[in-house]
């Protein structure tokens, strides 16, 4: 049955609330065309509105509640000592407006942030302005597009994109008025050099390499593609999404990466998903330093023996403008503070090797029964095949609606494209080995279901409060109206 609509539960008469007489002179309706006849709001007593809203945040899956195994998105838990450093007066007061002599604590701590990120990453510079990973990756293409036009090299207008890339890649690029070309990945899920060879020409201005990719796979050949498109004059973008796989082992910069952005929400605990906010921090070479958005914290005073250092805000010389409102989400980065400070360098190395432990433990119980079409030791994540060839009218939807019937939330589906019918699964450093059993278990099951009764995936989820919609035409057809259920829509 579908969750009763506030409409459904109003009796007439009934008032959860009544308003004092006002204490002030009473103001002219606004005129008559201007009213509604009628505001059929619901009449309800608080209890019943207290406990509907309780009964609907119920139905929510959270990650306080469940296991998210969504591959690339890096569903890990968010801890709650972030939340408490968040919400100090000092942080949580402060207007981005005050004189940077009242908010010095804020400024340093915007400043160490900075200062370890540039070094996990083995960067020269970074910027905290953008909003998120996709707004960081606009924002290290506008950098390369500028540093490119500076030098008067205004023919360099392609961006080549892996097919094992993250989606959203191609967006940015175009977005920012370059050519985008596609590699083909070769039979071991790296970029296929023969390919690049073909597109390393004067027209290049960079490669957008996600690393580890998509497919969870770390490139083999990562220095020969980069040394590639440098030697073409052109710049790497790397795609730092997935860093949750490198902490404290690899750094993209040493590697020769010229450009990164950082997912806050992903790699260092910030909260993830519900529209925000996010965060993703840009990091670059020495070369791109003056090109990034601005204002970047810095030492403005160096002070004296009696007064310590004065932090203020700069401008790059040669910077591509401002990118976000004032200095980005601040409680973004006060939450990945509080996260880098309480693992230090030992605790980040430990994320990530933890990260990919559980990912191959997981592929290890699982590889045996569902399609590996990429059969290497995967980083922090993997991708398997939701299909059979003896059961040809089951996908990976259904298994993922299955899913729901066991308490899990699905894995992303039908991503990467290069994989057909593809389950992407993370199960990042956070869950225990129960957990990963657990959902195991569940994998196998629906895959012994998928063979001996396949409607019964066809017609998951069963055990849901709204079973299986239409999602093209939920999509098409919206329903906003007060009063219409779930079940009203099917």
């Amino acid at each position: 049955m579908g969750e009763p609509q506030l409409c459904d539960l109003s009796v007439p008469g009934r008032q959860g609330i009544r308003f004092p007489q006002p204490d002030v002179p009473l103001s002219d309706l606004p005129p008559a065309g201007l009213l509604r006849d009628e505001l059929p709001l619901p009449e309800m007593s608080e209890l019943e509105v207290i406990r509907h809203y309780t009964r609907l945040s119920q139905l929510n899956y959270s990650i306080d509640t469940g296991y998210y195994p969504l591959g690339s998105c890096t569903m890990k838990y968010n801890p709650k000592v972030n939340e408490e450093t968040v919400r100090l007066p000092g942080f949580a007061y402060a207007h981005p407006l005050q004189p940077v002599e009242t908010v010095q604590g804020s400024l340093v701590l915007l400043y160490n942030l900075q200062e370890w990120l540039k070094e996990i990453g083995g960067f020269a510079g970074i910027t905290l302005q953008p909003a998120a990973g996709a707004h960081g990756e606009l924002t290290g293409v506008l950098i390369i597009r500028a540093y490119h036009r500076s030098r008067g090299d205004h023919k360099r207008d392609k961006i080549l994109i892996p097919d094992s890339a993250h989606g959203t890649n191609p967006a940015t690029s175009a977005m920012s008025g370059l050519r985008v070309v596609e590699l083909k990945s070769d039979a071991r899920g790296n970029v296929d050099l023969e390919a690049l060879k073909l597109e390393c020409d004067d027209t290049l201005a960079g490669l957008m390499l996600t690393n580890p990719n998509t497919l969870g796979l770390f490139d083999e050949n990562v220095e020969e593609v980069i040394r590639m498109v440098h030697q073409a004059g052109g710049l790497v973008y790397g795609d730092g999404a997935n860093m949750n796989a490198l902490l404290g082992i690899v750094r993209p910069g040493d590697l020769g990466i010229d450009v990164l952005h950082y997912n806050l929400h992903k790699t260092f605990s910030t909260p993830h998903g519900g529209g925000g906010p996010g965060s993703g921090p840009v990091g670059v070479a020495e070369n791109l330093v003056d090109f990034l958005p601005g204002p970047i914290v810095d030492v403005i005073d160096m002070g004296d023996e009696e007064t310590p250092p004065l932090y203020g805000l700069v401008q790059p010389p040669k910077s591509i403008g401002r990118v976000k409102a004032f200095h980005g989400h601040f409680g973004m980065a006060v939450r990945a503070y509080t996260y880098l400070v309480m693992h230090g360098a030992q605790g980040l190395r430990q994320i990530a090797e933890m990260a990919v432990l559980n990912a191959n433990y997981l592929l290890s119980r699982l590889r045996d029964t569902y399609h590996l079409p990429y059969d290497r030791v995967c980083m922090h994540e993997f991708v398997l095949e939701g299909r059979w060839p003896e059961v040809p009218d089951v996908h990976a939807l259904d298994i993922a609606k299955r899913l729901m019937d066991y308490k899990f939330h699905p894995p992303t589906n039908y991503f990467p494209l290069i994989v057909h019918e593809a389950l992407m699964i993370e199960p990042t450093e956070t869950e225990s080995k129960e957990t990963l059993d657990t959902f195991a278990d569940a994998m196998l099951k629906i895959a012994e279901e998928a063979h001996t009764n396949p409607q019964l995936l066809k017609d998951a989820p069963h055990n849901t409060p709204v079973g299986r919609v239409d999602e093209v035409k939920a999509a098409k057809e919206l329903v906003l109206c007060c009063g219409v259920s779930a079940l009203d829509r099917e």
